[in-house]
């Protein structure tokens, strides 16, 4: 059964660790053929996501995102909205919810967003 939106992208978190869902079908979708496409890359990236997902030091490939990207609603909260290069073109977008201690990944493709070349 294919993931879809509201579900966790992997198993439920240890105690110190992030809760990682889908904020939405599409990301679910573009999650599953980043695993197909790259799936050691994709399976850092969750563990990124799973224990560090806000790093003091950001790197080219994990920082949070900038301007109007830089923030993103999810179920009407507004939330840090951060990225993770996953192949040269792959990327996922997740927005941190502090509160609850989960990451919600609301783009996950494998192409580069159009929309950051600005």
């Amino acid at each position: 059964m294919s993931p879809k939106r509201g579900d966790r992208a992997a198993p439920p978190p240890a105690e110190d660790e992030w809760d990682v869902r889908f904020a939405n079908g599409d990301a679910a979708k573009g999650w599953e053929q980043l695993g197909t496409q790259a799936p050691g890359n994709t399976r850092a990236a969750w563990l990124l996501m799973r224990t560090d997902p806000a790093p003091a030091t950001r790197t080219g490939r994990h920082h949070r995102l900038k301007g109007e990207l830089a923030r993103g609603t999810h179920r009407g909260e507004a939330m840090d909205r951060w990225q993770i290069e996953v192949t040269a073109g792959g990327r996922i977008w997740y927005l941190l919810d502090l509160e609850r201690r989960t990451v919600w990944i609301d783009r996950a493709a494998t192409g580069h967003p159009k929309i950051t070349d600005r």
